[in-house]
């Protein structure tokens, strides 16, 4: 028992330094991802003596965090948001890993004397952007809606052909023809079985009546874990359905929508401590010397050759402007993922795999210095930072089952075309109406001539089946004002109905 309330404090410790550290990296402008691995380096063998080196257990419970990492950022991803950006997206997780491979496992061969197949090992290793960096980071910068999108596509998708291609050079197999074939299928069936779960997930969820609404995140949690168990028993990309499950069940009429996110996000952050820690307590310091003169290099390669190539061949077709390219390149943030991708090599018995996690451990750390820190400014001096006064309006949605209803509860975010809307000029749909106010912490009956005002929350009743349509149009006004209705915004497809 003893035991266990040791283990239970240290851990109690751990998250509450780690939820602290979140607001001492946004003072001093470093990652956080940083101070968690200085935490598992101070837990360790150099400082406080704690002995981790299972490889083993590592890599699985760093691809089961990866997975919760996977989960909020699909889920927190708004298609609308994204959706411009889908080829470029797919352009940077497939055509632009193959180039970065290519010409990173070929520089490695020349510059670091390589074996060709560790060459392109290390290649792939390090070609992956890492979801968690990119989420945590990039939100902050505010750069174009078509950026962050592209970027958060790239590093939901991209995991998933990078941990074929580390599993193929490190188990040290031969290729054959049909191996192109085979990581192609892996791909298709992993999306086709996330698109599938999350599609059922979101059309079970919106009729089960859980008695508590607590339930509803761990359901959704669940759907996207069992995806990835799914994805992994087909012999697919267990990684792709799980990010691909999440963005349909983001992006789903789901009840309860931002209490899932909280819990999601929350879960989040909790995996991001865990897994940055765990990496911190496994690497070996004494080590640490020896590999940096051959980190420096190969951030070098990557900095100046394989990362800006790769984005280069990946937005050819897309005729992307050079500074959003020039960005692109500069953001292709490095964390936990090339280390956990490290340890996939280990566990495989590919050659010098020790040395690669040595070497990836302190190249992550400096690239993350390097971007990481200088990345607003970076965007600020391409100019491809979008206004600070942008928002998401957020729709929070509870079934009224017995009524065949749904309550949807509003809030006016600031900068929103809302403001200064009179309810007659809402329209919303037959079926639906605003019934409350809450303005100031005062609630009110509202009438026609009640004017929003920003920070207002609104209680909408609609019938379940004018819902749709009722959130459509006051995403429309909330982007395009009152005159939304003649400016082409105000319905997406599958509007079950025009406003009234």
């Amino acid at each position: 028992m003893a035991d266990l309330e040791v283990l239970l404090g240290v851990v109690a410790a751990v998250v509450l330094v780690g939820v602290l550290a979140v607001r001492v990296s946004v003072r001093l402008g470093l990652p956080s991802l940083l101070l968690y691995l200085g935490i598992g380096i101070i837990l360790g063998e150099s400082v406080l003596g704690l002995q981790f080196s299972d490889a083993v257990l590592t890599e699985n419970l760093g691809i089961a965090a990866l997975v919760l990492i996977l989960i909020e950022g699909g889920l927190t991803t708004r298609w609308d948001a994204v959706r411009p950006s889908l080829g470029m997206g797919v352009a940077l997780s497939t055509t632009a890993v193959v180039v970065s491979i290519g010409v990173a496992g070929v520089l490695f061969h020349v510059l670091l004397g390589l074996d060709w197949r560790v060459a392109f090992l290390w290649g792939a290793v390090l070609s992956s952007t890492d979801a968690a960096a990119v989420f945590s980071v990039l939100r902050g910068v505010g750069v174009s809606r078509r950026l962050a999108g592209t970027l958060e596509l790239e590093s939901g998708l991209n995991d998933a052909p990078v941990v074929l291609a580390v599993i193929l050079l490190a188990s040290g197999e031969p290729f054959h023809w049909w191996t192109p074939a085979l990581v192609v299928y892996e791909l298709a069936a992993g999306a086709v079985i996330g698109i599938l779960l999350g599609l059922a997930g979101a059309w079970a969820l919106r009729r089960a009546a859980l008695p508590s609404t607590g339930l509803y995140p761990l359901a959704t949690m669940s759907v996207c874990v069992l995806a990835f168990a799914g994805g992994q028993l087909a012999h697919a990309s267990g990684l792709l359905a799980t990010y691909v499950c999440a963005l349909v069940l983001g992006n789903s009429r789901l009840p309860h929508r931002g209490g899932v996110l909280s819990f999601a996000e929350g879960t989040g952050w909790l995996a991001q401590i865990g897994l940055f820690v765990l990496l911190g307590l496994y690497v070996s310091p004494s080590r640490l010397p020896a590999a940096v003169v051959p980190a420096l290099i190969a951030g070098a390669v990557l900095l100046l050759a394989a990362r800006p190539l790769s984005v280069i061949a990946a937005a050819v077709p897309f005729r992307v402007p050079w500074r959003e390219q020039a960005f692109l390149s500069w953001s292709g943030l490095r964390g936990a993922v090339p280390i956990v991708l490290a340890l996939i090599a280990v566990v495989e018995g590919a050659e010098s795999g020790s040395r690669l996690v040595d070497v990836v451990f302190v190249l992550v750390v400096m690239l993350t210095l390097l971007q990481g820190t200088t990345l607003p400014w970076v965007a600020s001096r391409l100019k491809v930072v979008q206004s600070t006064d942008v928002h998401e309006i957020e729709v929070d949605a509870a079934p009224l089952d017995e009524l065949g209803a749904d309550l949807l509860q509003v809030r006016v975010p600031v900068g929103s075309k809302l403001r200064g809307v009179y309810l007659r000029e809402l329209r919303l749909p037959r079926g639906a109406t605003v019934s409350l106010v809450v303005r100031d912490g005062e609630a009110f009956t509202p009438d026609l001539e009640t004017r929003l005002r920003e920070n207002d929350q609104l209680l909408v009743v609609t019938t379940a089946r004018a819902r749709r349509a009722t959130e459509d149009r006051i995403r429309a006004v909330d982007r395009g004002g009152r005159l939304a209705r003649w400016l082409a915004v105000t319905r997406e497809p599958g509007t079950d109905e025009p406003p009234g």
